[in-house]
């Protein structure tokens, strides 16, 4: 057995704050560390209620139940309250997988099929009246349960996609589930085990090299079984008692407004020991290095969703961290540099390409736009275009965005930065393909279907300032085609909502990377992923075999000739239009320091530290 990974270094940083001997010197303040039962305790938290962070979301989180949420802003909070096994170092890019609750990287035998994880010792959840009074450890079983609980029928999570057909004796599992009304989560499978109290092993129907992004990534983050029997509705998911292993509790939640994390008590800490070779990271270190980590006692989260009132409350000194929407970048940037005035006030700047797409797309179940058949492809080809990235990227977003021609970004395994995509702006060629197949256009200028009735396309969007943008560019873009666009405004949890159920006809979708690798966009139109990840509801079955090939290939040239073919198809039947990956911009205060944007971690702030707020909160 080999390690996975071996080049991992053992920084105890990378290595999710392993005890070494340094520990016991008399540092964190003349804490005592306690020996019990001849496991090493560390010392309650080092982080200071004094010291607050304050974040914004510029939309509404969904719930905080690893399994069940599936938008940025509630997994973002999911990561400071849980933990998986793996994690990606704070610093190295691109971006290193690292243990995390793990002991180390796992250990791999059979070709990929068999992997092994150890977890620390000593680990807890933070204390919870489900736990009846008792200090409650994290064990292997507790990762066994958090992983059936993805493909558990009741609970329908939208991550059921990472460990179907992945795992020996999982999905026969769940299909028994699907015929009696009850998971058996005590039922033993050689897919998911826990061999002892520590030690976890996975075996898998089929070589998968991916598996450490899988169990780097918040969904199989671990939940102890007593808190979802003790909080979860009658659909399995417990999404407001959110009880973790991680940095931080939740203190405080009012919906769509506030969200408040306290540390964690109970949480172990580590010592911020990262290394990277980058210049720009060197400031960082010296004023981060050999810190007890987390520092930051109190996380405050605002919802704001209009973009003028989250700058103005950043102008203000009301916010820490704020990632810069593109419309607001001309108050902002000169390109890709602060303006003076914010420079000089010693506001930084973190800027990244987000490993993400951007995709206007069509239901392919709807019976309007969807379908197979010729002349429903051919309306999907002429929207798709009529839509101008180009306009999208200067008018929409400012510059502060790219083309997204493949559908695998900048920075994730398998992009290929030479792609020349069939889809491209071209409203006569459209024109006259709507009019080669039938959709004629009335008096009003507005197309009707082959058999006469009415074209409209139904399209949903956020009732905010740059979704209404977005809403005018995507209209005039249809109307330049004769398309009738009926837009209607819901909250973004209720969009995702009726998304997830195929009930929404079109809408501009993005995909942040849960990993870097492209087999994390590719599966977004793998047909059995509807209901999950599958936001155009497409199966076409000649995109499904061919990915089903490439999930049993590694990362290279092979599994890149698939991923050709596959963008092929999905240009050749048009359940997209990919548009942009845009820059992320993130507005930083002076008082923050070790603050770096990850392309793939969200929540930071057990990361850095902050100088108090003038006259405390």
């Amino acid at each position: 057995m080999g390690s996975f990974l071996a080049g991992w270094d053992g920084n105890p940083a990378t290595a999710g704050a392993q005890a070494d001997g340094r520990w016991l010197a008399g540092a964190w303040r003349g804490i005592v560390i306690l020996l019990i039962s001849g496991i090493l305790m560390a010392p309650a938290t080092a982080a200071d209620p004094d010291k607050v962070i304050r974040d914004v979301f510029p939309v509404a989180e969904t719930g905080f139940d690893p399994a069940a949420v599936h938008d940025l802003y509630s997994g973002t909070v999911v990561q400071g309250i849980f933990e998986t096994l793996l994690t990606y170092d704070y610093l190295a890019r691109p971006s290193k997988i690292a243990p995390l609750t793990a002991e180390a990287l796992p250990e791999v035998a059979d070709a990929g099929r068999s992997w092994t994880v150890r977890l620390k010792k000593g680990i807890y959840f933070a204390s919870d009246p489900a736990f009846k009074g008792k200090k409650r450890e994290l064990v292997a079983d507790d990762y066994v349960f958090s992983l059936k609980r993805l493909i558990d029928p009741r609970i329908r999570s939208p991550w059921a996609f990472l460990v179907e057909g992945k795992f020996e004796g999982l999905d026969e599992l769940a299909a028994e589930a699907k015929q009696t009304g009850r998971f058996d989560y005590d039922r033993r499978i050689p897919g998911v085990e826990a061999i002892d109290r520590y030690t976890l092993r996975f075996r898998l129907k089929n070589t998968d090299y991916n598996l450490p992004y899988v169990l780097a990534h918040e969904p199989t983050s671990a939940v102890a079984r007593e808190v979802i029997e003790a909080y979860a509705g009658s659909d399995g998911r417990a999404l407001s008692n959110p009880v973790g292993t991680g940095p931080y509790r939740l203190e405080q939640w009012v919906r769509s407004a506030k969200i408040t994390l306290v540390a964690n008590p109970d949480y172990r800490g580590f010592t911020w020991n990262f290394a990277s070779a980058d210049p720009a990271d060197q400031p960082i270190i010296a004023e981060m290095k050999g810190k007890r980590m987390p520092q930051v006692g109190r996380v405050e989260i605002s919802i704001i969703e209009e973009d003028q009132s989250r700058l103005l409350a950043f102008q203000n000194g009301e916010l820490d961290l704020m990632n810069l929407e593109p419309p607001l970048a001309p108050n902002v940037l000169d390109g890709d540099r602060l303006k003076p005035a914010l420079a000089q006030k010693g506001v930084r700047l973190s800027r990244i390409v987000d490993p993400e797409i951007l995709y206007l797309y069509w239901n392919m179940q709807d019976p309007v736009v969807g379908g197979l058949a010729k002349e429903k492809i051919a309306l999907r080809r002429a929207m798709a275009m009529a839509y101008s990235v180009d306009e999208d990227i200067k008018v929409l977003r400012n510059g502060q965005a790219i083309a997204a021609n493949y559908p695998i970004p900048p920075g994730v395994v398998g992009h290929d930065p030479t792609w020349q995509s069939w889809i491209r702006y071209d409203p006569a060629t459209a024109n006259a393909l709507l009019d080669k197949f039938g959709y004629r256009k009335g008096a009003d200028g507005y197309r009707t279907l082959p058999d006469g009735k009415p074209l409209v396309v139904r399209y949903g969007s956020r009732p905010d300032t740059a979704a209404r943008q977005q809403d005018e560019l995507v209209k005039k873009s249809m109307d330049a085609i004769g398309v009738r666009y009926e837009i209607f405004k819901e909250k973004f949890p209720e969009l995702l909502k009726l998304e997830k159920q195929c009930r929404l006809t079109s809408r501009v979708a993005a995909w942040i990377a849960d990993y870097p690798d492209g087999d994390n966009f590719m599966q977004l139109l793998y047909g059995p992923n509807i209901y999950q990840s599958n936001s155009a509801c497409a199966k076409i079955p000649e995109y499904d075999r061919l990915y089903e090939q490439s999930v049993r290939m590694p990362p290279g040239p092979g599994r890149d000739r698939l991923y050709k073919d596959m963008t092929r198809v999905l240009e050749a039947y048009a359940p997209w239009r990919l548009t942009i990956s845009r820059y992320r911009n993130q507005l930083v205060q002076p008082r923050v320091m070790g603050y770096r944007k990850h392309p793939i971690l969200h929540a930071h702030w057990h990361y850095v530290d902050v100088a108090p707020v003038a006259g405390g909160r």
